[in-house]
């Protein structure tokens, strides 16, 4: 351990801890702009200096590792002139229109400033050159509101592997965005909105349905319905100052009704619903590879991310096939809400509107695909993530905190608690596990609490291996099958995974991913800024939420049993179902 003393305060840390680390271990927090957790250090907005006994020049406490003795001032004048004259250069370059930001009440750059005493610019004169990239349907890039942190290009290049987003030129000329100044839709974009969640500035948002949604509401011939996916109830607390992973279910619920949606569902219910669907698909595919001695596409991948989807349709369309044909719960939803809700309803499919809130950008992109339209309309209108929200409830002039709890509207609103765990990294996994180990047994997981440690936290890929024994006689052919999955969550997770199933270096049967960090709960549509911890911390809450149900494996919601009974009369993967709640993906290798 190192001995060092920061701010007059002792403190003991292991070799190769950063001056950050360490102010952080003693509750000292010095400002920083382009660090992210986890992530190689780059030191480039210079904010984070502090100054050394001793030492001749400021030294970037983010990328500075500690010295045994090393005698540290985070606050001193110096350290705060230096600080100060950073953030006036940084705010002479920025267009921030702080007024009509979307960034206004929690703009890392303005909060930075306020703390430092800038009250009038001093630096005045040209501004870089300024463009506005709406070219895609979940995001938008404002340039003259960059300053050049480049959190986004280490999200996007090393957190994602995706490569959208570089610095462009140099100097004063630089730019941060696709190459040769493209918009994001004419580069392999997934558009998960991770940039977005990181961008310390309005730089780069997601691209608002509020106003529309706002439209929908006030139109006396439509009918709008909502439906909230498992992660908003354990993020949207945030925006009105609760703690992270705060369950704030029926709070949402009773804020949504005031809105003025005519029905608020969950979108759990079809969460339950993809369980069927894609659990029956793997053991479909299981038999023809087993019985039927028939060449098939495995390990089979879930499908319930689009960031994911469009991930292989860019950079690995060879696994293409291997893709559940399942459509994700949002897009199931707006399936059936346009056809069987709607018949009950006595509402014509194209005067219905779907609402999704979702904590996912791709969201956005994903009810815009083309073939999510096999309601005979677009299957969902108009998506808001868990931060759109959290304003329209302040819009509304509703005061969240003190609202009683609602209930769900039925049919769609009744869930298991493997439902809610699709939220996290590794909770698809075990729904469908929880489902498929007592169809083909007639058992219940024989684990604890019905949870599968393996697959559970922030390890990037996970692995788990389950032995088929005493199966019923239907299932025969899966008697001492060893089921291997693997879990994965951050596209550069996925990748590594990918290349090690191309080279035979892993063989699973299935495999679940999530293209955001931690899953659905670190989606770059929920509350900025998440860290790991905050991420543990709704993580705990959703499954908090599954335990508490006394309904928790996806066959025995009721509700989806009825709909299989009076709709999908051919039961899951039959012929109605497959029109309605599978699809299809395409290759976009040449766009690369």
């Amino acid at each position: 351990m190192i001995k060092l003393t920061i701010d007059r305060n002792c403190v003991e840390v292991p070799p190769e801890t950063t001056i950050l680390q360490a102010a952080k271990k003693i509750g000292i927090i010095i400002p920083t702009l382009c660090y992210l957790q986890g992530k190689d250090p780059i030191g480039a907005c210079r904010v984070c200096v502090v100054e050394i006994q001793g030492g001749r020049n400021l030294v970037s406490s983010c990328s500075t590792p500690v010295n045994e003795g090393m005698v540290v001032f985070t606050n001193s004048p110096r350290v705060r002139k230096a600080r100060k004259l950073v953030v006036e250069l940084l705010l002479s370059e920025h267009e921030g229109d702080c007024q009509i930001c979307d960034r206004a009440d929690d703009c890392e750059l303005k909060t930075l400033a306020y703390s430092l005493g800038i009250r009038e610019s001093h630096y005045v004169g040209e501004k870089p050159k300024r463009s506005l990239d709406t070219t895609t349907a979940a995001l938008m890039r404002d340039s003259g509101k960059c300053i050049k942190c480049r959190r986004c290009v280490t999200v996007c290049n090393e957190i994602q592997r995706v490569g959208a987003l570089f610095p462009q030129n140099r100097g004063y000329k630089t730019l941060i965005g696709p190459a040769f100044e493209l918009g994001l839709d004419d580069v392999p974009c997934v558009q998960c909105g991770q940039c977005a969640a990181v961008c310390p500035v309005g730089a780069i948002v997601e691209k608002s349905h509020v106003d529309m949604v706002w439209a929908a509401l006030e139109d006396k011939t439509k009918h709008v319905i909502v439906q909230t996916a498992p992660a908003i109830r354990a993020a949207l607390g945030e925006c009105f100052d609760y703690p992270p992973g705060t369950l704030v279910t029926g709070k949402m619920i009773t804020a949504l009704r005031r809105m003025g949606f005519h029905a608020v569902f969950d979108t759990n219910f079809t969460a339950d619903l993809t369980i069927m669907e894609e659990g029956t698909e793997l053991l479909m595919r299981l038999k023809k590879a087993l019985v039927d001695k028939q060449p098939v596409a495995l390990p089979q991948f879930s499908s319930c991310s689009p960031g994911w989807i469009k991930f292989t349709e860019y950079f690995y369309p060879e696994f293409l096939s291997n893709l559940s044909s399942c459509k994700s719960p949002q897009q199931m939803f707006g399936a059936i809400a346009k056809t069987f809700y709607a018949q009950k309803k006595g509402v014509r499919p194209e005067d219905m509107v779907v609402v999704s809130v979702m904590p996912c950008t791709a969201k956005k992109f994903e009810s815009t695909r083309p073939e999510m339209s096999s309601s005979g309309v677009k299957d969902v209108d108009y998506v808001l993530t868990t931060r759109e929200l959290g304003q329209m409830i302040e819009a509304a002039g509703i005061d969240f905190r003190a609202l009683e709890d609602g209930q769900m509207d039925s049919p769609l609103g009744l869930s298991s608690g493997a439902a809610d765990i699709f939220a996290n990294s590794g909770g698809v996994m075990e729904a469908a596990i929880r489902t498929a180990y007592e169809i083909v047994t007639g058992r219940g997981l024989p684990t604890e609490n019905l949870h599968i440690q393996p697959l559970a936290g922030l390890q990037g890929i996970k692995e788990a291996a389950l032995k088929l024994e005493k199966v019923l006689p239907a299932w025969s052919f899966l008697e001492g099958v060893e089921l291997k999955v693997a879990v994965a969550h951050g596209l550069s997770n996925a990748a590594a995974l990918l290349d090690l199933i191309k080279a035979g270096k892993a063989q699973y049967h299935f495999v679940e991913v999530m293209t955001c960090p931690g899953g659905c709960i670190g989606g770059g549509g929920q509350p900025r800024f998440t860290t790991d911890e905050v991420r543990q911390a709704r993580i705990q809450a959703i499954y908090k939420e599954d335990e508490g149900k006394s309904l928790r494996k996806s066959h025995e919601n009721p509700d989806v049993k009825k709909l299989y009974e009076e709709f999908f009369k051919d039961g899951p993967c039959g012929h109605k179902s497959h029109e309605l709640l599978h699809t299809h993906y395409v290759d976009r290798s040449d766009k690369i």
